[in-house]
């Protein structure tokens, strides 16, 4: 896989994410390409698109991991950033994202694995429900169910698990292995159409317009990245030789429940010098918890005016949630975006020691 070096323009590309800005503006930063200035650019990112105190910024720099909550449009999504300055390289991070075994040494990780191509059911051993969600499968109907999922998958648990078993929970996890399977081969399919609608609570969440919702406060994607965002949107219809994809599931501890999660990582190298040069997407297909849809966007910019090898490694991390609004909801929302903050300064304050571990053997 050939890596490409991070530029200015996807930085200003995360910008955007973040706040409207004037197209003549992003252009005047693009076209800047001097060092020093293109540090200056860094750091009026920081502080006019994140709002960070010259403090953070002066934190970051030096190597502490910085995250913050954004702010968002409606209470039911969320927007944290983070940072953190890397003695390593784009190049390094690259490997240790790509590294299953790596991925399982960071906080919070119960469980992962990649899809083979194609994929196949055996590619889910090690899958397996939480003792409280096989309890709550047992009850579980549309409209009143802990767990998110469409009313064919309850049915299939309703019907085909025989709950009073010695082996109900190895039925149980049998039958959760094959949904997972079928949802990711329905998606190479038909792209986002199939992504189906979630019928836990009384009100459905149809995850096709969640995500469209949430993709669409990217005022930069279509500028900057239209091909990863008609690629995001357009899947499987879209094909492009400079974006790569692949699939793997996780099994997560946010500090509230584990959560199950089928995601597509996405990998766009630029296709001409006039716009970004790296990407990595990572789109939730499904989560069993809490996530209707979420797309997390990761950005190496190298760090030219440092002697030794030096990067900024930042993050944004975009989700829409259940259970967030109303006067209960703006309570759980507090606690779940305070854990998603936390979360994300641990992994990236570990991601650093393991790179820079990395660099020094």
């Amino acid at each position: 896989m050939r890596h490409s070096r991070i530029g200015v323009p996807t930085l200003l590309m995360m910008a955007l994410l973040l706040a409207e800005a004037t197209s003549d503006a992003v252009r005047v930063a693009v076209a800047t390409d001097a060092v020093e200035e293109k540090r200056d650019e860094l750091s009026e990112f920081f502080r006019k698109y994140i709002g960070l105190s010259d403090d953070q910024i002066k934190a970051i720099r030096s190597g502490q991991s910085v995250a913050k909550v954004l702010d968002s449009p409606t209470a039911d999504q969320v927007f944290v950033f983070g940072a953190v300055y890397v003695r390593s390289t784009p190049e390094e991070y690259l490997k240790l994202a790509s590294d299953i075994d790596a991925l399982k040494k960071l906080p919070n990780y119960l469980a992962i694995r990649k899809f083979g191509n194609p994929p196949q059911l055996s590619d889910l051993d090690g899958l397996s429900l939480e003792e409280d969600d096989f309890k709550d499968l047992q009850k579980c109907r549309e409209g009143k169910c802990e767990i998110q999922l469409p009313t064919d998958a309850m049915e299939e648990f309703r019907t085909k698990v025989n709950w009073s078993a010695s082996d109900a929970h190895e039925q149980a996890n049998r039958i959760a292995k094959t949904l997972v399977l079928e949802a990711l081969k329905k998606y190479e399919e038909g792209g986002n159409a199939e992504l189906g609608v979630y019928r836990d609570k009384n009100n459905p969440a149809a995850v096709e317009q969640e995500f469209q919702s949430l993709i669409s406060r990217s005022k930069a994607l279509p500028v900057y990245l239209p091909d990863l965002r008609t690629y995001l949107l357009n899947y499987p219809k879209t094909k492009a030789e400079h974006i790569e994809s692949e699939f793997y599931w996780e099994k997560v501890n946010f500090g509230l429940k584990p959560t199950i999660r089928l995601l597509q990582a996405v990998l766009y190298r630029g296709a001409d010098a006039t716009g970004p040069e790296y990407a990595v997407a990572v789109k939730q297909l499904y989560a069993s918890h809490y996530f209707h849809t979420a797309l997390d966007l990761t950005v190496c910019v190298r760090d030219d005016t440092d002697k030794q090898h030096g990067m900024f490694l930042i993050t944004l991390k975009g989700s829409q949630q259940a259970g967030l609004t109303g006067f209960k909801g703006s309570i759980v929302r507090k606690v779940a975006v305070d854990k998603t903050r936390s979360s994300l300064q641990r992994a990236l304050a570990t991601i650093k020691v393991s790179l820079e571990a990395s660099v020094q053997r």
